[in-house]
């Protein structure tokens, strides 16, 4: 059994950041997209060293300056009532954030939750054994222990190759395992996917 944990970072003790933590309402309710955006980065600067990737110099792992990064990245990846419901509204906002921000070297692509399962599974491997997370959103799902994701954004942080293939989860301040085949096959029609980021 071969399992890759990526190196997580820590926010005041909890595993990555929370939405839960934010004064802002909508950010509370409908952060999940600009959040992991900051997830990602974070990452970036928190364990691979790319100090570029801080939103300002000087910034703690704290609960405040995490909220204080959250509202920075709001008008980029802006929560609404329905929600960041697709990859390219995500990618649009994340690349803009990107510009704005002069980060360069890395490039997003999308990868539909409507194309075969084995081309996700696949995209999970190669971006985790090359130490990046991959943005994910579920939309709706046919199986009720996968109502906590629905219609959320969060970060894919690692995989176990076992029986089922299983894939570690960053969201809320905490760690999940998902039997993956079960999590991406939802059985609807209104899916999400996969956002594939590379270092150029």
């Amino acid at each position: 059994m071969n399992r890759k944990e990526l190196p997580y970072f820590s926010i005041d003790g909890h595993f990555g950041g929370s939405q839960a933590w934010f004064l802002d309402p909508w950010m509370h309710i409908g952060g999940c997209g600009a959040l992991t955006m900051c997830d990602l980065l974070l990452y970036q600067a928190l364990v691979k060293g790319r100090e570029d990737c801080l939103p300002f110099a000087g910034m703690r792992k704290t609960k405040r300056d995490y909220r204080r990064f959250g509202m920075i990245m709001k008008p980029y990846l802006r929560p609404r009532e329905t929600g960041i419901k697709d990859l390219k509204t995500f990618m649009d906002g994340a690349k803009l954030y990107l510009e704005d921000s002069e980060i360069r070297g890395f490039s997003l692509e999308a990868l539909d939750g409507h194309r075969p399962y084995e081309e996700a599974e696949e995209a999970v491997r190669d971006r985790i054994d090359h130490d990046m997370p991959l943005p994910m959103l579920m939309l709706k799902h046919g199986d009720r222990r996968f109502d906590f994701f629905e219609w959320h954004w969060f970060l894919i942080v690692g995989y176990e190759d076992a029986e089922p293939f299983r894939i570690r989860v960053a969201t809320y301040g905490r760690e999940h395992w998902l039997d993956f085949r079960s999590f991406w096959e939802t059985g609807q029609i209104e899916r999400g996917g996969l956002v594939l980021v590379y270092e150029e």
